[in-house]
């Protein structure tokens, strides 16, 4: 049986889980069949989510807020509605205001 999500439930709800949190971020795991991974995370404001490497192909969609994905090929402001791929780099991601992401990964 297949499993639909609705994006913008799942967007509100870790918001408010992230604004409880003690660390203002929330994370759930949506979708996991090799390689594909979809994650929704959710972030307050002036939060992040340290540097890290990207699998091998990756995208992020802004579902809620402004984000800022910082790498050493440039930094880039995105807001709800945009979406952007992510290059084999270090790159890090940090809330401009309370958002909600949708983080679409192939681990090979």
């Amino acid at each position: 049986m297949t499993t639909t999500y609705d994006l913008q439930v799942l967007a509100d709800e870790h918001l408010a889980l992230a604004q409880k949190s003690a660390h203002g971020r929330s994370a759930h795991l949506l979708l996991r069949e090799d390689p594909l991974r979809q994650s929704v995370i959710a972030l307050t404001a002036g939060n992040a989510l340290d540097e890290h490497y990207t699998p091998v192909a990756a995208t992020l969609q802004v579902l809620r807020g402004t984000v800022r994905l910082t790498a050493a090929s440039g930094d880039v402001t995105l807001v709800a509605g945009q979406l952007h791929p992510i290059g084999p780099e270090r790159h890090g991601l940090t809330a401009v205001t309370d958002a909600a992401v949708l983080l679409t990964a192939v681990t090979a």
